[in-house]
C-alpha cells in the first residue's frame, strides 16, 4: 500500500475507475497525515471517492493490528436536504469488493486486524437517516475502520452531545466517538457555512485544550464562496485535461431565459414549458422553490403524462421518501444505477431544493424558477452530468427592474426561447408591460438577481442559448460569484461555556444557559423559516392514562424516534394543518418532544391554541387515529385511513431487510434473536383471575423487544441469555483489554479503561437490582444479564454504576493505584450508562446496601472528579474514554456461551455481524 502503483491499482479495485490525478494527490497527502481545510471538486468529479482514498489511507497506517496517528472513522456529512445516500451506496460497494474480489484480500485482511471481534467485516458502515437509519456497527466495536454518513442535524446535533432522536445516555457516547479518531468530511460546505464554521471551531478547541484524538474537518464543494486557484487547491489543471472530466466539465448545457411580469405567473410559464417536451421521450427534471408550486405543476403534469410523474420535497415523510429512491420507476430514469425498472416515455420529476444536494441524477433537461448562484449551480449539476447529450435549460424568473433597486444588465433579446426562433408573445408583453413601482429587493431576492445578471452574462452558443457547461460556470469572476450567492446565515458564536453546558448530558431538565442547538448548526436567517417535525406513534394514544408508570421519555429512550418516521416542514404549514385535525379530534392526545428532550402530553385542542412559533424545532407525535397523512405528507384534512401505515416505528430495518425491533401483543412470539426491553400492561386494571374466550381480540400486554447488537441507546442492555456477573465482568475486561491494544491507548488510560470494565458491575450484586430481573436464585446465583427484560417498578430508582462505586472503593487493589489512576476509574465506571454528567440525580442517591453516610461520601466526589476529568481529556477525549467502557460491555453483553469472546463464531456477511 505504500506505492502509487498499488493505490491505482486498490483504488479501481474498490470503485470499479481509474484515479482522477486529484485522487492521487490526496492520497500522497494523506499517506503523509496532512488533510486540506478545502477540497473544491466539481460536480460528477468524484468527490465521494475520498471515503475509497481514506479506507486504502488507513491500510496504509496500520501495523500490527494498530493505526497509527490516523483517523479511523470517516464521517461524510451531507446537507439536511439530502435524499439519496450516495456516499452510503458507495460505501457499500467498496466493502463488497473487500469481500469478494480476491485481489484486495490483504487490504480486506489489514483492516479486519483492527476489528476487536474476528467475525466482523473489514468496515463498518452507518447511515444517521433513513429507514436503514444506525444499524449500531460505527460504535459497536471502535477499534474497527468505519464509515458514518449523516446530515447536519444528525452529526452536527450529535458533536455537540444533543443528539436528535437520542437519549440522554447514548448522547455522550455518539459525541465521543464522532469527535475523537475521526475524519469530518463537509460535503457542499457552502451550502451551510454555520456548520462548517461549527465544526471548525470544535477542531480548534479540541487542538486547544490537546483533546485525545482530535477531529479533523475537510471542506468539500463543487462550488466554493472564496478564490480557489490552481496552487491552492487539489483540483488543477491536469485534472481538467484527463478525459472523463474534460468530458464532464465541457459537457453542453444551453440557458434559455424566461421572464414573466408577476412572481404569481412563474408556475403557469414553468407548466408551458414542460408541456412542450411531453413528446420528447426523454427525462424532464423541474425545480421550483415552494412545495405549493410543486404540487401545482405535478397536479398539471399528471394530465398531460399520467403514468410518468413524480414529485421529490424535502416535506416528505423519512419512510416514502426511501421508498421512492429504491423502487420508483419515473425516479429510477434519472438514476445511473437505480434497483427499480425505469418507466419508459416522458417522465418528469418535480422537485424542491430537497433535490439539488448529494443526489446522483442526470436529467435530459431541466425547466426550473430561479434561485441564488449555488443553488442554481446545483440544479445545473443535475441535468446531462455525465456529458452525454445536449441539455436544454429554461430558467423563468420575474423581471428585477430599476424600481427595485437592481438594474438588468443584459439586453432583453436574450430573453427570447431560441426553441421557438423569436420571443413568445408572453415574454413580449411581460416586456412591453409598464412596471410598478416596485420596493427593495430583500438580500434574498437581490442575489437571485444577481445570478440573473451573472447567467446572462456567459458565452452564448450557436443556439442563442448560454452555456452552462461546468467550465464555462467556472469562469465566472469571483466577485460576480460572491455577490450572487445566497446572502450568509448569521452565525451565532461559540464559546467554551456553551460547549460546557451541552456537555452536561445528565441533567435532563431545562438549563437558562442550555439553548437548542440548532441555531449554531444552521445559523439564523430571515429567509429560512423555522421548522417542526411529525410521527405518528400508537402508544401516543395507548398509554394516555398511565403516564406515571410510562412516562414519554422512557419510552422514547426505548423506542427512539428514528428518521424514516418523521417529515419535516415549515412550522406554520404544521401548525395550520395539526389545526385542521384539531377540528376534528380536539380531544386526542398528542406528545410534543422538545429539543431538550422532554415531553409534553396534552390534547391536541389545547396544542393549537398555544403560539405556533413555540412548535419551532420541536416533533410533534399523534396518534395513528387522528390520520394526517396523505401521499407521505402532513395534509390536516386527510381522515384516518385504515388502509395507511402511520406507525412505522418497527419497519427500521437491517441488511437484508431484517426488522431491528419490533412490538407485539400477548403471546405473539418474537421474530428469532430479539430481545424484550419493556413489556407495558395496557389495561392494568383489569381483573387478574379474568377469563377471556379463545376468540376474544381485545389485547392487553404490548411486549417491545429489540434485536441484539442493533440496540439504540445502551448495547449492554441487548444480552440474549443470562449472564452470570462473575463471567460477564471477566468477558468485559477481556474485550476491553483487546480494544485498548488495538487502539494503541495510553498505558494510563488503557489501564483505566480495562479496570473500569472490570468492575463496572459489581453494584448489581443487591437483592433490589437482582430482583428486578426476575433472579430467584440470589443470593446463590448472581446474574450480570437477564434475557428477560427489567422491571422498573421493582427497581425503584435504585443504580447499580454508585452501588459500583461503593464497592470499589474498598478493593485493595484499587486503594494501591495512583490517585490519577482511581479518578479516571471511578468515572469511567459511573458515566457507563450515561450519568455522572457531571451528577447522579438527587432520587437516585442511595444504597439500601451500604450506610448513608458511604453513599454521601461518593456522590459529593461525582462531580468535581467530571471537572478535573474533562479539564484534562477535554469533553470529546472523556466522552471518547467512558464510551470505550461502554463498548467492552456491551461486546461483553453479546457474548453467547460457545463463542469465543475474542472472535465468536457468527459468518462474515456484507453487512457486518448481525
Amino acid at each position: 500500500m505504500s506505492t502509487s502503483e498499488d493505490f491505482e491499482s486498490n483504488y479501481k479495485l474498490l470503485t470499479g475507475n481509474s484515479p482522477f490525478p486529484w485522487q492521487r494527490k490526496l492520497f500522497t497527502m494523506f499517506v503523509d497525515k496532512r488533510f486540506p481545510e478545502t477540497c473544491p471538486v466539481p460536480t460528477g468529479l468524484g468527490k465521494t471517492s475520498i471515503i475509497a482514498i481514506w479506507l486504502l489511507a488507513v491500510a496504509h497506517h496500520t501495523r500490527n493490528g494498530t493505526v497509527t496517528e490516523f483517523p479511523r472513522r470517516l464521517v461524510y456529512v451531507v446537507n439536511r436536504r439530502t435524499v439519496v445516500d450516495q456516499a452510503t451506496d458507495e460505501a457499500r460497494k467498496m466493502l463488497e469488493a473487500l469481500i469478494t474480489k480476491p485481489e484486495l484480500c490483504a487490504v480486506a485482511d489489514v483492516l479486519s486486524s483492527l476489528a476487536t471481534r474476528a467475525d466482523a467485516a473489514p468496515l463498518a458502515i452507518s447511515t444517521l437517516r433513513g429507514q436503514f437509519a444506525d444499524n449500531a456497527e460505527w460504535r459497536d466495536d471502535p477499534a474497527r475502520s468505519a464509515v458514518i454518513v449523516g446530515t447536519v442535524d444528525m452529526i452536527g446535533s450529535r458533536l455537540l452531545f444533543s443528539g436528535y432522536g437520542c437519549g440522554f445516555k447514548s448522547r455522550p457516547l455518539h459525541a465521543g466517538f464522532l469527535g475523537q479518531d475521526t475524519l469530518l468530511v463537509h460535503d457542499e460546505a457552502h451550502l451551510e457555512p454555520a456548520f462548517q464554521e461549527l465544526v471548525s471551531a470544535i477542531a480548534s478547541e479540541q487542538q486547544r485544550r490537546r483533546d485525545f484524538w482530535q477531529l479533523r474537518v475537510m471542506e468539500l464543494t463543487a462550488t466554493s464562496r472564496s478564490d480557489i486557484t490552481d496552487a491552492n487547491t487539489l483540483f488543477t489543471g491536469e485534472d481538467r485535461k484527463h478525459d472523463v472530466a474534460r468530458k464532464r466539465l465541457e459537457a453542453k448545457k444551453g440557458i434559455s431565459f424566461h421572464p414573466v411580469d408577476d412572481e404569481k405567473r412563474v408556475t403557469e410559464k414553468v407548466e408551458q414549458l414542460t408541456k412542450g417536451y411531453k413528446d420528447s421521450g426523454q427525462a424532464i427534471l423541474v425545480f421550483l422553490r415552494g412545495v405549493k408550486e410543486v404540487m401545482k405543476v405535478a397536479a398539471f403534469l399528471r394530465k398531460v403524462v399520467p403514468d410518468g410523474v413524480e414529485t421529490l420535497t424535502g416535506t416528505l415523510r423519512g419512510f416514502e421518501r426511501d421508498t421512492l429512491a429504491r423502487e420508483n420507476a419515473v425516479f429510477a430514469r434519472f438514476m445511473p444505477h437505480s434497483e427499480a425498472i425505469p418507466q419508459q416515455g416522458t417522465v418528469y420529476l418535480v422537485c424542491t431544493s430537497a433535490g439539488e444536494v448529494g443526489v446522483n441524477i442526470s436529467a435530459d433537461h431541466l425547466v426550473c424558477d430561479l434561485t441564488p448562484f449555488e443553488s442554481m449551480m446545483q440544479r445545473f449539476g443535475r441535468v446531462n452530468r455525465f456529458g452525454d447529450g445536449n441539455a436544454h435549460i429554461d430558467v423563468v424568473h420575474r423581471p428585477f427592474g430599476k424600481g427595485s433597486g437592481f438594474d438588468e444588465s443584459a439586453p432583453a433579446a436574450l430573453d427570447d426561447d431560441p426553441s421557438a426562433g423569436a420571443a413568445s408573445q408572453d415574454d413580449l408583453t411581460a416586456d412591453a408591460a409598464p412596471k410598478k413601482k416596485e420596493k427593495p429587493l430583500s438580500p434574498f431576492d437581490r442575489a437571485c438577481a444577481q445570478t440573473l445578471s451573472v447567467l446572462k452574462q456567459l458565452p452564448l452558443r450557436e443556439d442563442r442559448r448560454r452555456d452552462a457547461s461546468p467550465a464555462a460556470l467556472s469562469e465566472i469572476p469571483l466577485a460576480d460569484r460572491q455577490a450572487a450567492f445566497t446572502p450568509p446565515p448569521v452565525i451565532l458564536p461559540i464559546s467554551d461555556i456553551l460547549f460546557d453546558v451541552w456537555a452536561l448530558t445528565s441533567v435532563r431538565q431545562k438549563l437558562p444557559g442550555r439553548p437548542p442547538v440548532a441555531d449554531w448548526l444552521h445559523g439564523v436567517t430571515e429567509w429560512e423559516p423555522p421548522a417542526t417535525h411529525v410521527a405518528w406513534r400508537d402508544e401516543v394514544y395507548l398509554v394516555s392514562g398511565m403516564l406515571e408508570i410510562c412516562p414519554p421519555e422512557d419510552l422514547l429512550e426505548d423506542y427512539p424516534l428514528k428518521p424514516h418516521e418523521l417529515l419535516r416542514d415549515q412550522t406554520t404549514r404544521v401548525f395550520s394543518e395539526l389545526e385542521k385535525i384539531a377540528s376534528r379530534c380536539p380531544a386526542k392526545p398528542v406528545w410534543l418532544l422538545n429539543a431538550d428532550g422532554k415531553v409534553d402530553v396534552l390534547p391536541l385542542e389545547k396544542l393549537v391554541d398555544r403560539d405556533k412559533l413555540r412548535l419551532a424545532d420541536c416533533t410533534v407525535l399523534l396518534p395513528p387515529a387522528v390520520g394526517g397523512l396523505d401521499g407521505g405528507m402532513l395534509n390536516g384534512d386527510a381522515a384516518y385511513d385504515p388502509k395507511v401505515v402511520y406507525d412505522i416505528a418497527d419497519q427500521w430495518l437491517g441488511e437484508n431487510d431484517r426488522p431491528r425491533r419490533c412490538r407485539l401483543w400477548d403471546n405473539e412470539g418474537p421474530l428469532s434473536g430479539m430481545r424484550l426491553v419493556r413489556t407495558i400492561d395496557v389495561r392494568p386494571d383489569a381483573e387478574e383471575q379474568e377469563e377471556e374466550s379463545a376468540e376474544s381480540t381485545i389485547r392487553r400486554c404490548w411486549h417491545w423487544y429489540v434485536r441484539p447488537r442493533s440496540a439504540d441507546d445502551d448495547g449492554s442492555r441487548t444480552a440474549r441469555v443470562n449472564q452470570e456477573l462473575t463471567s460477564h465482568l471477566r468477558s468485559a475486561e477481556d474485550f476491553a483489554k483487546k480494544l485498548v491494544d488495538r487502539l494503541g491507548l495510553g498505558a494510563l488510560e488503557a489501564k483505566a479503561v480495562v479496570l473500569a470494565a472490570r468492575w463496572h458491575d459489581l453494584g448489581k450484586d443487591r437483592l433490589i437490582w437482582q430482583r428486578s430481573i426476575g433472579n430467584r436464585d440470589y443470593p446463590g446465583l448472581v446474574l450480570a444479564k437477564s434475557g428477560s427484560g427489567m422491571r422498573p417498578i421493582d427497581l425503584s430508582d435504585y443504580r447499580h454504576e454508585l452501588g459500583s462505586l461503593i464497592d470499589i472503593s474498598n478493593y485493595p487493589e484499587f486503594l494501591e493505584l495512583s490517585e490519577e489512576l482511581q479518578d479516571l476509574v471511578l468515572h469511567l465506571v459511573a458515566a457507563h450508562h450515561g450519568r455522572a454528567r457531571p451528577h447522579f440525580p438527587e432520587k437516585e442517591t442511595f444504597d439500601y446496601d451500604r450506610s448513608e453516610e458511604a453513599v454521601a461520601a461518593i456522590v459529593s466526589e461525582v462531580p468535581r472528579r467530571y471537572g478535573r476529568l474533562q479539564r484534562k481529556y477535554g469533553r470529546w477525549g472523556l466522552a471518547y474514554l467512558e464510551s470505550l467502557v461502554r463498548a467492552a460491555d456491551a461486546m461483553a453483553s453479546q457474548y453467547v456461551a460457545g463463542e469465543d469472546p475474542a472472535y465468536g463464531n457468527a459468518a462474515l456477511s456484507l453487512g457486518g455481524a448481525q
